[in-house]
Order: structure tokens, then sequence, then C-alpha cells
């Protein structure tokens, strides 16, 4: 969904990353139970269940998050009942596998909301029935929606790319493309902010000549990017909200061989990439650790059934630059590193 390039405002978020049928039939198909271990006991007696409810189920980041959560499950002994909305913003989806999920007895929800705040008084209902809510990857807004939060710091995320795009430029005069996510989704507005702060100018800044909207996808990002050259053909840095929509941009530049001369920086640190961090295609990407925050999220819901411990707060699961042209004062590893650590 490339838009036109716009001033943006930050000032209200939902975030990003089925619906499920009415009839049972349709809910027992979009809700997928994993028996893991024997199964922790909860205070009736019964199985601890643990739900993890993604933006969708294609995403390799969500997928590997799942592959999380399911050894976690296995390594607690609960069962894991899981559920994705069917596309990037399925909010309604979304709130009808939590009323699932409650009704199926469920001692924790984790989940990465499609929209931060539309999904808040869903969480409420189930949190007012005793359940623990922890919210991966992407904050509700407010945070304080769910009990708590493990996900990458966004923000420091897009500073580490800025930081590496303004080194690397090494005084040259930039002129930005941004190609975001979409308007008010609260990754893509940490991102974005963070990648302002890193190569230190403000929203507004004249440098920033252009900012297209890809939903993450790389063929939306490919022609975000066409359309950014058609407008200015002298872009010299690109940022990327994702790698797909990087790997958009890289073949937009390319058709115009451009793609030596422009330097892209993204986030996520996929395998896939990664490879293209090592292939020169992308220059820099900051890595973040899906599978941690699941593994975290399900022991935390183990350990409330467990022992009534209840986690709080947010916690940092890591992020780390990748890139093969390290910048002086930009700490960073190299592929090799951001291989072993890939996802996808």
């Amino acid at each position: 969904m490339p838009r036109s390039a716009r001033t943006r405002t930050h000032a209200h978020v939902r975030t990003l990353r089925t619906p499920l049928g009415i009839t049972a039939l349709a809910a027992l198909s979009a809700l997928t139970l994993t028996a893991c271990g024997s199964g922790a006991q909860d205070a009736s007696g019964g199985g601890t269940k643990v739900g993890l409810i993604t933006k969708t189920d294609t995403n390799p980041f969500f997928v590997k998050m799942k592959e999380g959560a399911e050894r976690a499950a296995k390594e607690n002994g609960v069962e894991l009942v899981s559920a994705a909305g069917k596309f990037d913003g399925d909010n309604a989806g979304q709130v009808t596998a939590i009323e699932n999920m409650v009704n199926s007895g469920v001692k924790g929800i984790l989940i990465t909301p499609n929209d931060s705040k539309a999904i808040v008084p869903a969480l409420a209902k189930a949190r007012a029935k005793g359940v623990l809510v922890i919210a991966l990857d992407s904050p509700t807004d407010p945070q304080d929606a769910t009990d708590a939060l493990f996900a990458t710091d966004n923000v420091k995320a897009g500073e580490l790319i800025g930081r590496y795009a303004k080194a690397a430029m090494a005084g040259k005069p930039a002129r930005i493309a941004t190609l975001d996510l979409a308007p008010g989704v609260a990754v893509g507005v940490q991102r974005h902010q963070g990648f302002l702060k890193g190569f230190g100018i403000a929203e507004g800044d004249p440098s920033v000549v252009c900012m297209q909207d890809t939903g993450g996808d790389q063929a939306k990002g490919q022609t975000a990017m066409e359309n950014c050259l058609q407008r200015n053909p002298d872009i010299n840095v690109v940022y990327t909200i994702n790698e797909p929509a990087a790997l958009g941009a890289h073949t937009a530049l390319k058709a115009k061989g451009l793609e030596k001369k422009v330097l892209v920086v993204s986030v996520d640190g996929g395998c896939t990439g990664t490879r293209a961090v090592k292939e020169g295609k992308i220059a820099a990407t900051s890595q973040q650790y899906p599978l941690d925050m699941a593994s975290r999220g399900v022991k935390a819901v183990a350990d409330f059934a467990k022992n009534g411990t209840k986690v709080s707060g947010y916690t940092d699961t890591g992020v780390t630059l990748v890139t093969d042209a390290a910048q002086p004062g930009v700490e960073a590893k190299g592929t090799a590193y951001g291989l072993e650590k890939c996802w996808g």
C-alpha cells in the first residue's frame, strides 16, 4: 500500500505484525492446540494451557516465535494453543482468538497485537478473569494494558542503523527515503523515530525527500522505491522498516543501476535479510530475537501457573547491529555472527 510522501504525526499508535468464524468448527480450525509435555498443574488441577496469538502465521519472524513457544512449552510441561491473524492489522481475528482461548481455560496469553489500541478492551476482559497477558515484540497502547512486555527496543534498533548510515555517509549530504510500515503502527513508528534520532535529524528534516509505506512487504517495498526514485532520482540513503522492504528497494535500485550508489539499511535480522547483508544488497541491519521473546513468555506463564509469580514491566530481548562494513564509533558484529543467530 505505498502512499504518497507526507509529513507524519505519531501521537496515536497501533501495532503491526483470523478472523475466526462464528461457528465452533471455524474456531477450532483457526486455533491449533499443541500438547507439550505432561502439563503443569493450574489452580483447578488441570494441565496448564498457554495461548500464543501472532499477527500472522506466514511471516518468518512469527514462525520462529511459534517455534520458540513450542520448544518452551515442552520444556516447561505446558500445552500451547496458537492462533494468528489472516493479515497484518487483523484485530477482529485476534479479539476472537482471545475470547476462544479464555473460554478454553488458558492460564496466560502471549500476543503480538495487530492494533495496540483496539485490542485493549479484549485484553482487559481476559485479565479480569485472571489470565496473565504478555505482549511480545509489539507493545499495546497503553503499554500497561498487558501485565508484561518482552520485546526488542525498536527505537534502539532504528537508532543503530541511523547511526550507522550517518557514519557511512562520512559527511556527504544525505537525500533520504524512508520505506515505512503504515500510519500509526507502533513498531514502525518506533523504528522510524529511532532511525531519525540515530542519523541526528528531526521529523520533517529536509534531508528526508521521500516517505512511503510498504506494509513490510517486498513487492510494495519495490513499488515504494520506484515511486521515490521517480520523484527524487538523487536519493542516496534508504531506511526500510524490515528486510523484505529492503530487498524490494534493492530490486528497484538495481533496475536503475543504482544498487552500488545507494546505502540501504534495515531492521529484523532474519536469515534471508542477513544473507542479503553478506551479499551487499543491504549495508546493515539491526537483528532481533523472536525465539527468545516467546521462550521467556511461555516460561513466565508456566511459573505463574505453578507458584503465582506474575511477571511485570518491560524486558528488553536484545538487538545487535549486523554488517560486514563496520563504521568507526558504531558497535557491530559481522554476518558470521548474524547467520548463527538469524531466524527464518
